[in-house]
């Protein structure tokens, strides 16, 4: 796939999508976010893809934040457009039916923060910087940020963030939550690499069922989400993959699962 933007690459399984805007520092606008949606729905469609990584090119930036001259020039019917594309295209991250790793090295604000949390694991350099500065724009976090970080590391500490427009580092960020583990610049993309290939092991069927498990219930009560579960793990027991794990697990063996 060929791209202004960003650069989109499958190896061995997994898909690398890399912001590629170094004289931006990775930052978005409106042509980049369009890219994201294409590449992450071709990874999606792509049987040879098990997993994702989202990362920026260059250790300064995942993605720095927004284009802030376009962001200048958007009116209330033109801002609000701006976001519903970059949230259809979070959402579309979000509900991805493979694991999508967030490689956050470097700068991650505003909107690249929004895109880390989209994700469903976020590894960080010890570099990295995060937070939602928006409100020293006269702006809201747009991409989901108002909504996914409270529900990440709580109502509280989001709103500090938000309304502080406070930036913090990955010792910071790994404390309250906003990221999984932490790794030195060097090591983030083989950490990154290594959990892929871990849940690439397992079977597709069951980390599809367990992204829509985790992320509807999170919207439903306790009892709701437990009857969605109850419903999911029908489906995973009418797989293929279900009757071969656990005839593996019974013989011995190392599974070979189909997706099925």
């Amino acid at each position: 796939m060929d791209f202004n933007n960003l650069q989109a690459k499958k190896e061995n399984g997994i898909g690398w999508v890399i912001i590629h805007r170094p004289d931006k520092l990775n930052a978005l606008n409106s042509e980049t976010v369009r890219e994201l949606k294409t590449a992450f729905s071709a990874f999606k469609e792509d049987a040879e893809v098990k997993a994702v990584i989202l990362t920026g090119s260059g250790e300064k930036a995942f993605i720095a934040g927004a284009d802030i001259k376009e962001l200048s020039e958007l009116g209330e019917t033109e801002g609000r457009d701006y976001v519903l594309q970059g949230q259809a295209v979070t959402q579309l991250i979000e509900n991805f039916p493979k694991p999508v790793i967030a490689a956050v090295n470097g700068f991650a604000l505003g909107g690249g923060t929004e895109f880390a949390l989209a994700c469903h694991v976020r590894y960080a350099s010890d570099n990295a910087k995060m937070g939602q500065p928006e409100v020293k724009l006269g702006l809201i976090p747009g991409f989901g940020g108002t909504q996914r970080l409270s529900r990440l590391v709580g109502k509280g500490m989001a709103l500090e963030l938000i309304l502080s427009g406070r930036v913090i580092d990955s010792a910071e960020a790994l404390r309250i939550g906003l990221v999984n583990r932490v790794f030195p610049q060097a090591e983030l993309l083989a950490a990154c690499e290594g959990l892929a290939r871990e849940m690439m092991a397992n079977s597709p069927v069951a980390m599809n069922l367990s992204i829509e498990a985790v992320n509807k219930g999170l919207d439903k009560t306790l009892p709701e989400g437990l009857a969605h579960e109850a419903d999911l793990f029908g489906r995973a027991c009418a797989s293929e993959d279900s009757s071969e794990g656990t005839k593996a697990f019974l013989e011995k063996r190392k599974a070979a699962f189909s997706g099925k």
